[in-house]
């Protein structure tokens, strides 16, 4: 039997951007620094503290400043 511990990437909308890890759903005891993530590469990013991966919703369009 495989046992997958893998979860599902975190799917990020405009208005939760920037990305940062921890995010605000995780419980305390998880925490670790504030750590902001780059999603402007293919719109997906992982965490190198904890390993959570995080992707944009489909048709999240990211705008400069």
């Amino acid at each position: 039997m495989t046992t997958n511990n893998a979860q599902a990437p975190v799917e990020l909308k405009a208005e939760d951007l920037p990305a940062y890890c921890p995010n605000p759903n995780m419980p305390l005891w998880s925490s670790h620094p504030k750590v902001f993530l780059d999603m402007s590469h293919g719109g997906k990013a992982t965490c190198p503290y904890c390993g959570t991966q995080y992707q944009l919703a489909p048709g999240t369009v990211i705008k400069g400043h």
